[in-house]
């Protein structure tokens, strides 16, 4: 049950200050989710160096361990060790799997879980969860034979999935969404013959690094690496594997060195994989003072370090939906920066966020107006009106994490203090937000 928002801590968020020195962001959120998993059905042991210890990666491994996976405690800091049982290991597990508020943990489940033959499974999560779209993946596993049910016709959880023998398939998704594509090859690895999958444009492709890693027989091609093959057979080899930084929580810092005077960041080991890198396109754009440096390769993912300095004048940007696969989750900080540009910011193709833990178009909207801020709501996204000086006030996260963090960068922009409910939504993606920053605002 939510605690009424009167009964709430309200988090008081200092305006003014710059940030300065060096942080070092919580582990890449997409590759922790993958490593565990992967390394759940894989045979032997696989090592996970730097993995999330946040909410939603929390979820993934109490579901492995529910089905029978030995996965070492999960703390900050610590190596994770998981004893993977190999694709055809996985145990019916004794209740039902909770997948808290993580739409990847439940998503990339379901492709799981889809193969697994004679078992029978039912997949629940909060009330938010409960709420999110799972067609889109339940829907192109039954091409393959899968049996997938819910509410609404399986548009919503609780699901309840029967492994099935599955057969290869050529599949087409509906929308560019790694966590879709994602759940098909998982499903894919217990099939018979090859499976296809077609995006309509490329996102973000961990899933297809690490399954690489892992041994899987699995061949990127088509225009913009838009056909991805996996042919069965192959077992999957436990693998050591080092996380590097996430860049989605990497954002934070890189617009409030942007836009906060006198404020000098740098980021270290962060995750620079091209399908993910939309949002230093976009600074680079708004002609930010961004630099990047100690550029190497990690486990087969690229990461270097990020340099990032005030910048006075800050020109406005236009997204559109060629680029949102690669940006999404940073849209909600990308608005605040928006409001710091010198003229008219517009997001467009961007209707997928009101299907995340939020509306997030529309909290961002609500919260941002009531700052001060000159933002209007469209369909598919917003067009903010930068220039208009912000002022403190009380704020709401609405649960979501990334809100909350782009509303804490937003207040120290502003004329006065604010105070923000439900600002620990912040640790499903990045515990230590909130000492990271006091570390590194220097007050006036």
């Amino acid at each position: 049950m939510k605690v009424p928002i009167k009964d709430q801590f309200l988090r008081n968020l200092q305006a003014g200050g710059e940030l300065c020195g060096t942080v070092k962001v919580p582990g890449d959120k997409s590759i922790s989710h993958r490593a565990l998993l992967f390394g759940a059905i894989a045979k032997g042991k696989t090592i996970i160096e730097g993995l999330l210890p946040a909410e939603d990666p929390l979820s993934t491994a109490e579901c492995l361990r529910s089905m029978g996976v030995n996965i070492s405690p999960i703390k900050k800091d610590a190596i994770v060790e998981v004893d993977g049982v190999g694709l055809n290991g996985l145990k019916e597990p004794e209740d039902i799997l909770n997948c808290g508020n993580s739409g990847t943990t439940m998503r990339l489940i379901i492709g799981l879980l889809a193969g697994q033959e004679d078992h029978h499974f039912i997949l629940t999560g909060d009330q938010s969860l409960r709420n999110r779209p799972m067609k889109r993946v339940g829907q192109p596993l039954k091409i393959m034979g899968a049996s997938v049910s819910g509410r609404c016709g399986g548009e919503f959880a609780p699901l309840a999935i029967t492994g099935k023998k599955l057969r290869g398939a050529v599949i087409g998704t509906p929308v560019a969404s790694a966590q879709i594509k994602s759940a098909i090859l998982l499903a894919a690895l217990n099939a018979e013959g090859s499976t296809t999958v077609i995006e309509p444009a490329r996102s973000r492709d961990h899933s297809e690094r690490m399954l690489k890693a892992f041994g899987a027989n699995l061949e990127v091609g088509g225009e913009m690496g838009r056909h991805i093959t996996i042919s069965p057979g192959k077992d999957l080899q436990g693998q050591s594997i080092i996380v590097p930084g996430d860049i989605s929580s990497a954002a934070f810092w890189l617009v409030a060195g942007s836009i906060i005077p006198g404020s000098e960041l740098i980021i270290e080991n962060v995750g620079l994989n091209p399908t993910r890198t939309g949002i230093i396109d976009v600074l680079e754009k708004m002609e930010a003072n961004i630099k990047l440096f100690n550029r190497r390769d990690v486990a087969g993912e690229p990461v270097g370090d990020i340099k990032i300095l005030h910048k006075k004048h800050l020109k406005p940007f236009n997204l559109d939906g060629d680029i949102m696969p690669r940006l999404v989750d940073e849209i909600p900080i990308l608005s605040v920066a928006a409001c710091f540009c010198n003229g008219i910011s517009q997001i467009t193709g961007a209707s997928e966020l009101r299907v995340k833990e939020t509306d997030r178009l529309a909290v961002m909207a609500r919260q941002l107006k009531k700052m001060g801020a000159k933002v209007d709501e469209h369909q598919d996204g917003l067009t903010i009106y930068g220039g208009n000086e912000l002022k403190g006030c009380e704020l709401d996260s609405e649960d979501d994490h990334r809100v909350a963090m782009s509303l804490a960068i937003a207040s120290i922009m502003a004329n006065s203090n604010s105070m923000l409910r439900r600002s620990e939504a912040a640790a499903i993606s990045y515990p230590d937000f909130w000492s990271d920053l006091e570390r590194l605002q220097e007050k006036n």
